[in-house]
């Protein structure tokens, strides 16, 4: 199996590189509105960001950005197919501005950008962020009543195109192939993730200028979302790309992608972590299956049995729907030398015509080994 994976240089309030209906899931990370690390990209992106900020005025800041992100939510409207899901990695924010302190709601917002074009709000995961400072307040100390809680969680706000899901031909390979373990399924369609963390992003020192507008999530998230709402053979699109965190998650979890991304020297960033991608990937699928065998042998342990066996891999399973359940590896990565050849992630011949605009990555999938 063959997946491809493409970055298009350029602003993502215009995706116009990329084919109407023809994703099936977002999952992204914006930057957040009034995170002072972001007013400078939102003061470019509108001026009006930067004024309303020196004037004081805290809701209008926090309007005018989200009114830049209101631009890449209409794309991402147009590009997914019905039924697709996306997936919008967001935290709130608080801030002082003209000495007045508050919590900026950045989730609230988003969930009704969406809502207003139509998506389906499906029920959110909150994660935990730790915080960097070992204090759990803000404002008078140890005297109430003016401290304030320390934000140390994130949302995962999902939606869906549309009021119907997705539909497949009866018994699709590329649909059951891509199941995942019962135990898996309760672990990450709970709405609290509390085993996933924040983490430092590990930038070379040849990037020392992109450590600071770097703000990528954990790989594990977008690697469970793809696995949970994606099958083989789709599209995942991230149009806040960064540092490539899930298109390197899409080639472990075996699928398509395609990103946008405003700064070409994130792609320096990518192109370093290319050699790594099978050993990851190997890494990534091995550990899903240790996991599973741990949970049979618990199992086991409590004198539970199981119907079922899994007919790639010598482990019982719990459902019928994990029989044919097929992790997979990627065996060889590089990068595509024709930036015009056929795709399979959206992208227009257009497009992917110029060499400057587009950068483009094949990776090579077996079915994972197993020594």
């Amino acid at each position: 199996m063959e997946t491809t994976h493409r970055v298009f240089v350029g602003d993502s309030r215009d995706l116009a590189a990329i084919d109407d209906d023809s994703v099936e899931l977002v999952v992204t990370s914006p930057p957040y509105p009034m995170i002072e690390m972001w007013d400078d990209l939102f003061t470019r992106l509108d001026p009006a960001v930067g004024d309303a900020l020196e004037a004081g005025d805290g809701r209008a800041a926090f309007d005018a950005m989200h009114a830049q992100l209101d631009r890449v939510w209409d794309e991402l409207e147009r590009v997914l197919v019905d039924g697709g899901i996306a997936c919008i990695n967001v935290g709130d924010a608080t801030r002082s501005v003209d000495d007045s302190f508050r919590v900026y709601a950045n989730h609230a917002r988003v969930l009704e950008a969406f809502e207003s074009r139509g998506f389906d709000p499906l029920p959110d995961i909150l994660w935990r962020k730790p915080a960097n400072s070992a204090a759990k307040f803000m404002g008078s100390g140890m005297i109430p009543p003016n401290a304030y809680v320390t934000l140390e969680h994130e949302y995962v706000l999902v939606f869906r195109k549309g009021g119907e899901s997705r539909s497949f031909e009866p018994g699709a390979d590329r649909r059951y192939e891509a199941a995942y373990f019962w135990e898996e399924r309760n672990r990450w369609f709970t709405d609290v993730w509390t085993d996933v963390r924040g983490e430092l992003q590990a930038l070379s020192d040849d990037h020392d200028d992109l450590r600071n507008r770097s703000a990528a999530y954990p790989l594990e998230i977008p690697y469970r979302l793809i696995c949970m709402y994606s099958a083989y053979g789709d599209t995942v699109l991230d149009p806040f790309w960064g540092t490539g965190t899930t298109t390197l998650a899409a080639m472990c979890a075996g699928r398509n992608s395609v990103g946008s991304e405003l700064e070409s020297s994130f792609l320096e960033v990518f192109d370093d972590r290319l050699d790594d991608v099978p050993a990851l990937s190997r890494s990534v699928g091995r550990r899903r299956l240790e996991r599973h065998r741990e949970f049979v042998a618990r199992r086991r342990e409590e004198e539970k049995s199981f119907e079922y066996r899994a007919a790639n891999y010598e482990t019982p399973v719990v459902t019928k729907m994990e029989r044919n359940l097929q992790l997979r590896e990627v065996a060889a990565v590089g990068t595509l030398e024709d930036a015009d050849e056929g795709t399979d992630d959206g992208s227009t011949d257009e497009a992917a015509a110029d060499a400057n605009a587009v950068h483009g990555y094949r990776a090579e999938h077996v079915p994972l080994t197993l020594e």
